[in-house]
């Protein structure tokens, strides 16, 4: 699948109640628009984005986001040791 089209899908892409919770704790992140703040890195020219499985990633500033290609639903990001 090609970049464009998660890109081009941008306000599709959401999170539930508990992934709010789990990319806050693994990223550390004090925001209160979650969305919003993995939507900004995904814009970013400098963000690898390629798919495996139903799955995009997202890799960018040492942290990869990880998205279901099918619903759109942010399911986790984690720091890339």
């Amino acid at each position: 699948m090609d970049k464009e089209i998660l890109l081009s899908n941008i306000d599709k892409v959401h999170t539930t109640e508990m992934g709010i919770d789990r990319i806050k704790k693994n990223l550390r992140l004090d925001t209160d628009d979650v969305v919003e703040w993995c939507k900004k890195k995904l814009l970013d020219k400098g963000c690898n984005i390629y798919t495996r499985g139903k799955n995009w990633y997202c890799e960018i500033d040492n942290i990869r986001i990880t998205i279901n290609s099918y619903s759109y639903t942010i399911i986790t990001a984690h720091i890339i040791k």
